[in-house]
C-alpha cells in the first residue's frame, strides 16, 4: 500500500487528509485480510504459514508506525515515497512467494497499491511504483518457473497480462485522480471566492448600516433644528407684540413734558427695549430655514455671526474670546448658514470644556490655498481613547450633550464645502480643532500668515 500523506511546508490540504485517512485505513484492511486468509482458509500442507505470519507481522508493525506519525500530524518517510514503494513491492512479493506464487490472491496487493499510489502522490511517483511493481512481479515470474512444468520462460502469458493489467490500472487511476484533484481545486477556488464575495458583501452591509446610522443622526438633527426654529419663531412673535406696545407707551410719554430725570430713565428703557428686539431678531434669523444657496461670504463674518448668537449660551459668562484673524482674507463661495453653525458648535464645544476665567482663541489664515479656522480651547483635554470617536454619531462626553454636533459639523463640512475638519491637537492643557476651508477664489491667493492675537472678552 503506498504512502499515506505527502508533508509539505505549507500544511496539508482537505484532499491531503483525506488521502491520509482512506490510506491508513486500507493498510490496516490488507493486513487484516492478510491475517484471515493465512490462519483462517484451509491452506494445504507443507504450505508457508509461519513466514507468511511474519511477513504480515511486518506489515503490521509498519502500519502502526505509519499510523503514530498520522496521528501526530506527520508521515513516516514522506521525502521518500519511492523507499515505501520499493518496501510494498518486497513485502506483496514475499507473500505471493510463499503462497502460491503467481495465483496467489495477494498479487491484487499490487492494484491497490498502485491505487492508492495515485491518490496520494503525482503521477511521475505512481510509475515509479508501476516499474518497481512489475520488477517484484517479474522476479517472481521467473523464481517461480524453474524446473516447473507450464511455468517456464516461454509461457509468458500471465506476466504480460499481469503487467498489461498494472499499467492500466496506472493509467487509469493517474486519469481519474487527476480529474477528482483539479475538481477539488475548482471546487476550493470556487469556495475561496465565495467565501471573498460573502465578506466583501458583510462590509458592504457594515457600510451601509453605518450610512444609514448616519442619515438617521443627520435627520435627528435636522428634526431637533427645525423644531427650535418653530420654537424660537413662536417666542419671537408672542414676546414681540407686548414689547411694541411698551415701545409706543415709552414713545407716547416722551412726547409729553417731563423733568430730565423721568426723559432720561423712559430712554434707557427705551434703550433696553431696542436691545431685546435685536436679540429676538438675531434668534430668528438664526432659526429660519436654512439657505442651500453658495454665496460669497467673508469667514470673519461668518465667525462673528456664530459669536453673536454664542454670547447668549449660559456658559459664556467668565470666559474670554480671543480672535487672531488674518488680514485681507479672500472671500469664499459656500453656504453661509451652515458653515455659520458649525463654527457655532465648535465655539459651544470650546465653552462647555473650559472652566470660569478659561480662554478660547479663534485664529484664520491662508495656507497653501487652503484657509484655516482653528477654535482652541484650554480645557482639560480629550482622552486617547476618545480621540478616535469624536466625529462618530451619538458620541459626547457631556451629561446633557446628544453627540451630534461634531459629527453634523465633519459632515457639512465634507458634504458641503470643499473643505475638512480634524481634531489638531490635545492634551491636558486644552483641545484645537480645525476647520480647512477652499475654493477657486482662496487658491488663487498667495499665503496669509496669522496676525498677533487680539484679546476681546465676550459679555
Amino acid at each position: 500500500m503506498a504512502e499515506t500523506s505527502k508533508q509539505t511546508t505549507r500544511g496539508p490540504t482537505a484532499w491531503e487528509l483525506d488521502a491520509e485517512s482512506i490510506t491508513v485505513k486500507i493498510r490496516w484492511f490488507g493486513v487484516a485480510v492478510g491475517y484471515l486468509v493465512v490462519n483462517l482458509l484451509n491452506r494445504p500442507a507443507g504450505s508457508h504459514r509461519a513466514e507468511m505470519n511474519a511477513i504480515l507481522t511486518l506489515g503490521a508493525t509498519f502500519a502502526l508506525i505509519d499510523t503514530w506519525w498520522s496521528l501526530r500530524g506527520r508521515v513516516f518517510l514522506s521525502r521518500w515515497p519511492l523507499i515505501i514503494s520499493l518496501m510494498e513491492a518486497v513485502f506483496i512479493g514475499l507473500l505471493c512467494y510463499f503462497d502460491n506464487g503467481l495465483n496467489s490472491p495477494f498479487r491484487f496487493y499490487y492494484f491497490l497499491s498502485l491505487l492508492v499510489c495515485a491518490i496520494r502522490y503525482s503521477p511521475a511517483v505512481t510509475l515509479g511504483t508501476f516499474a518497481l511493481h512489475s520488477v517484484s512481479y517479474g522476479e517472481l515470474f521467473f523464481s517461480r518457473g524453474t524446473g516447473e512444468p507450464g511455468h517456464g520462460t516461454e509461457d509468458l502469458a500471465p506476466l504480460v497480462v499481469m503487467l498489461v493489467s498494472m499499467g492500466w490500472v496506472t493509467w487509469a487511476c493517474t486519469s481519474l485522480v487527476g480529474l477528482l484533484k483539479g475538481a477539488g481545486r475548482s471546487l476550493t477556488q470556487l469556495n475561496q471566492e465565495l467565501q471573498h464575495n460573502q465578506t466583501q458583501l458583510e462590509e458592504r452591509i457594515q457600510q451601509r448600516t453605518t450610512q444609514l446610522q448616519q442619515s438617521q443622526a443627520l435627520v435627528v438633527q435636522q428634526e431637533k433644528q427645525a423644531a427650535f426654529g418653530l420654537l424660537a419663531a413662536g417666542i419671537a412673535h408672542e414676546v414681540g407684540n407686548p414689547l411694541a406696545a411698551i415701545s409706543s407707551l415709552v414713545q407716547m410719554l416722551n412726547r409729553r413734558p417731563n423733568d430730565d430725570y423721568t426723559r432720561e430713565r423712559l430712554q434707557m428703557v427705551d434703550d433696553q427695549l431696542r436691545r431685546i428686539q435685536g436679540t429676538l431678531r438675531e434668534l430668528v434669523d438664526f432659526s429660519r430655514p436654512a439657505n442651500t444657496q453658495k454665496s460669497m461670504c467673508d469667514v470673519h463674518e461668518l465667525i462673528d455671526g456664530a459669536l453673536n448668537i454664542a454670547k447668549y449660551y449660559k456658559r459664556t459668562k467668565g470666559k474670554k474670546i480671543v480672535t487672531c484673524y488674518a488680514e485681507r482674507l479672500p472671500l469664499l463661495r459656500v453656504v453661509r448658514d451652515q458653515v455659520v453653525q458649525v463654527f457655532l458648535n465648535l465655539i459651544l464645544n470650546a465653552m462647555d470644556a473650559t472652566d470660569e476665567g478659561g480662554t478660547i482663541e479663534i485664529t484664520t489664515a491662508l495656507v497653501s490655498g487652503w484657509i484655516e479656522v482653528a477654535v482652541r480651547d484650554d480645557g482639560h483635554g480629550i482622552s486617547p481613547e476618545n480621540q478616535v470617536r469624536v466625529f462618530r454619531p451619538y458620541f459626547t462626553t457631556k451629561d446633557t450633550g446628544t453627540g451630534l454636533g461634531l459629527f453634523v459639523c465633519k459632515h457639512i463640512i465634507e458634504a458641503t464645502t470643499d473643505g475638512r475638519i480634524e481634531l489638531s491637537e490635545t492634551s491636558p492643557a486644552g483641545t484645537k480643532f480645525k476647520v480647512f476651508l477652499t475654493c477657486d477664489n482662496v487658491r488663487q491667493h498667495p499665503d496669509i500668515a496669522e496676525p498677533t492675537l487680539v484679546s476681546t472678552e465676550v459679555s
